[in-house]
This record gives C-alpha cells, sequence and structure tokens, in this order.
C-alpha cells in the first residue's frame, strides 16, 4: 500500500484518481478464497485458509463452560486414569477403568471425555465416560477393541477404531449402540486419523503395513491403500491448515511424510527425530509440534533420545527442535488453551512432559505405568472430531 501511495504522488493530482480506480477494478478481479462447500450436517468451515481458526486461544465454546481446567491421563498398564491439575502441575485424583486404557476422547459434543479401553488381546473392551464438570467417571459402555475414537463431522456417529480387527465401527455418539462397520482389509493396525477440510473423507494410518487408508466417509468405503515409500511404521495424522497436505508421523522412518489429500500420493517427507509419533497444531495454526518418542520399538527404553520438533506449516520444515533433558518419550497429548504448553505423555518413563511452546523449556510430572493419549481439557473450538482433542 505504501508503495502505491508513492507511485499515486509521482503521477501528481490530475492522474490519483485514475490510479485509485485501477486500484479498486484490480482488487475486485482478485477472486476470494471461494468458500468450503462441507457434507450435511457438518459446521462451516469459517476460514478456508486455516480450518483451526475456530480453535484459536481462547475461543472457547459455551458447551465446554463449567469444565474443570484439568490434564486426564490414560496409563496403559496399570489400567488408570491420573488427573493433573495444570496450574499447580500435581496430581488430584486417580481412578480405574478398563483394561489397557489407550486416549481420552472429546466428544463432538465437547460433553464427556470418552476413555478408549480397548483390552488388547481380550473381547472385554469398554468405552469409559467421564463428565468433564466433575472429573470423575461414568458408567462404562461394553464397545469391541476401542483403540481409538473418532467422530464423523456432522456429530451423528462415533467411529470406533477396533485396531485388532482392522476395522471401523460407526456407533452412535451418545448411546454407542453399532450401527455399520467398515472392513479396512490390508491396514493391519488401522489407529489414527484426520479429516478432509470438508468432512468428505478421512485417511487412517496402518501401523503395521507401513501404509495409509482413505476412507470415504459419504459412501463409507475405503478409496485406496497408499504404501508409505520408506515403509516404516506411521503414526498419528495431521492436515494442513488449508486441507491440501497431510502430514503423517512415521515412528520407523523418524519424521513425517507429507501427503497430497486430493491425489493420495506422497509428496515429500521432513526429517525431524527419533520414533516420530504425535502431531498437534499451535493455536494459531501456524506450527505443529512434533512428539518424537525416542525409540523405534514400540516397547523402548527409558531416557531415549526423545524430543519435540516444530515444523512451520507455511514452509513444511522444522524450525525449532526441542531435546527432552537427560532423555525421554514424549508421545501423546495436547496443546493447552492459551496455547502455551505442549502437554505430552512421557510412555517409557511413567511421566507426563508440559513443554513451554515459547522457550521449549521442560517440567515432568510422575504418573503411573506407561502413559499415552492423554487429552488437556478444556480446549477452544466448536466441535472435536475426536482424538485426544482434534477440534475445529
Amino acid at each position: 500500500m505504501q508503495h502505491a501511495r508513492g507511485i499515486a504522488r509521482m503521477l501528481g493530482p490530475g492522474m490519483t484518481l485514475c490510479f485509485g480506480a485501477m486500484i479498486a477494478l484490480h482488487a475486485e478481479q482478485v477472486p476470494a478464497t471461494p468458500p468450503v462447500q462441507v457434507v450435511p450436517g457438518m459446521p462451516p468451515v469459517l476460514d478456508p485458509n486455516n480450518l483451526y481458526g475456530a480453535a484459536g486461544a481462547g475461543q472457547m465454546s459455551p458447551a465446554v463452560a463449567g469444565a474443570l481446567p484439568r490434564v486426564y491421563v490414560p496409563n496403559l498398564r496399570s489400567n488408570d486414569v491420573v488427573v493433573i491439575d495444570p496450574s499447580t502441575l500435581k496430581v488430584l485424583s486417580r481412578f480405574k477403568v478398563g483394561t489397557n486404557p489407550q486416549h481420552i476422547v472429546p466428544a463432538w459434543d465437547l460433553q464427556t471425555l470418552w476413555v478408549t479401553n480397548n483390552a488388547e488381546g481380550r473381547t472385554d473392551g469398554s468405552l469409559t465416560p467421564i463428565d468433564p464438570k466433575t472429573a470423575l467417571p461414568g458408567k462404562p459402555i461394553q464397545v469391541d477393541d476401542p483403540y481409538n475414537m473418532y467422530f464423523s463431522p456432522d456429530g451423528s456417529e462415533a467411529i470406533v477404531v477396533a485396531e485388532a480387527h482392522q476395522r471401523l465401527d460407526f456407533r452412535d455418539s451418545h448411546s454407542m449402540a453399532l450401527h455399520s462397520s467398515l472392513k479396512v482389509a490390508g491396514c493391519k493396525g488401522i489407529n489414527h486419523a484426520d479429516f478432509s477440510i470438508d468432512g468428505r473423507y478421512a485417511i487412517f494410518t496402518c501401523e503395521f503395513t507401513g501404509s495409509l487408508a482413505k476412507i470415504d466417509l459419504v459412501q463409507r468405503r475405503v478409496l485406496g491403500l497408499l504404501k508409505l515409500s520408506k515403509g516404516g511404521m506411521p503414526q498419528d495424522i495431521r492436515v494442513t491448515p488449508d486441507g491440501t497436505r497431510f502430514l503423517v508421523a512415521d515412528m520407523m522412518a523418524d519424521g513425517t511424510f507429507v501427503i497430497d489429500g486430493a491425489s493420495f500420493k506422497e509428496v515429500s517427507f521432513i526429517a525431524t527425530g527419533v520414533g516420530t509419533h504425535g502431531l498437534y497444531p499451535s493455536r494459531d495454526g501456524t506450527r505443529l509440534y512434533v512428539a518424537n518418542r525416542g525409540s523405534n520399538r514400540i516397547h523402548g527404553a527409558r531416557h531415549g533420545p526423545g524430543s519435540v520438533s516444530v515444523i512451520d506449516f507455511a514452509t513444511l520444515k522444522v524450525v525449532q527442535n526441542w531435546p527432552v533433558p537427560g532423555g525421554g518419550s514424549p508421545d501423546m497429548g495436547n496443546v493447552s488453551a492459551d496455547g502455551r504448553q505442549l502437554w505430552l505423555s512421557g510412555r517409557y518413563d511413567d511421566v507426563v512432559y508440559v513443554f513451554d511452546t515459547q522457550s521449549g523449556e521442560v517440567k515432568t510430572i510422575a504418573v503411573d505405568k506407561e502413559p499415552h493419549g492423554l487429552t488437556v481439557w478444556p480446549q477452544p473450538g466448536r466441535y472435536s472430531l475426536g482424538h485426544t482433542g482434534n477440534m475445529r
């Protein structure tokens, strides 16, 4: 704009009006970003250039009014959930849940937190509801193999990821009554997912085949499988703010693959750290925090070379790396409501890490045995698509 004013002054008074008209005409010819045509029932995308724009710092929904500020940590081997006060970093309580609790999943309507107890190798899987206004558990619901859980973009159904069965179970989002199932053949170890900007498809990671599965959520069918070039062990997945690319953490490849969502093709690879595992966008949607678990093994050793890498969404390059002092195993978690902290479970070290998102400074909190998919609650956003708080 300053450059334009300088040209106008050089043109002189007689031509300034004409030049102004030219600028106005040019502005009219520049097309605005068209609105995203979402699937029926899905809330509109407020900013097509940043699908995380409604989950910025302080953008709390009225639906989370009264929710206690807490961090909920599922401990895989002690079959319990530890509740932490984020202001004091103190453990307030703990309660028993089902066998092998994997993730704490905020419901689409933000009214319930679900503990996914997949009872690995058994048949007594369950979902334990937590009331976020009391931080207390309710009566569990028997559900087959709920390793992870997501929600349809319109909120009508929960998508239970039955990992051991290579299957997605579509259930009522409140009662968890089974509606239908989708077998995803060839996707052994199906576990994490993210959704297209319009809600028409999702891409799931296939941990034990080194591949991805693209799922049509409208027709409820498998659109295809994509084998990753390094043949690794893909874990978490997150879509870029503009919805064009999906970043896939791979704990064998030690980095993130970049996938074009529309064509479902591998575009590039970003090296991050040993055992790349969890992916969490910053509250302003400009950065992606990458948890590097410090080991390429499913059952790693304590005090490995764990770290957090920070990827700039605009350039898809690593701009910072924060090692865990003395070693560690950053795994799953989420960003605080104000965006100033990144909370991650220390999978092999029986601790929780709290990273300062400006300095990378780390604090640790001792919890129980093998913490996994913790969540910070409440979080900003209009609705949750699942996992530990995929907020939009």
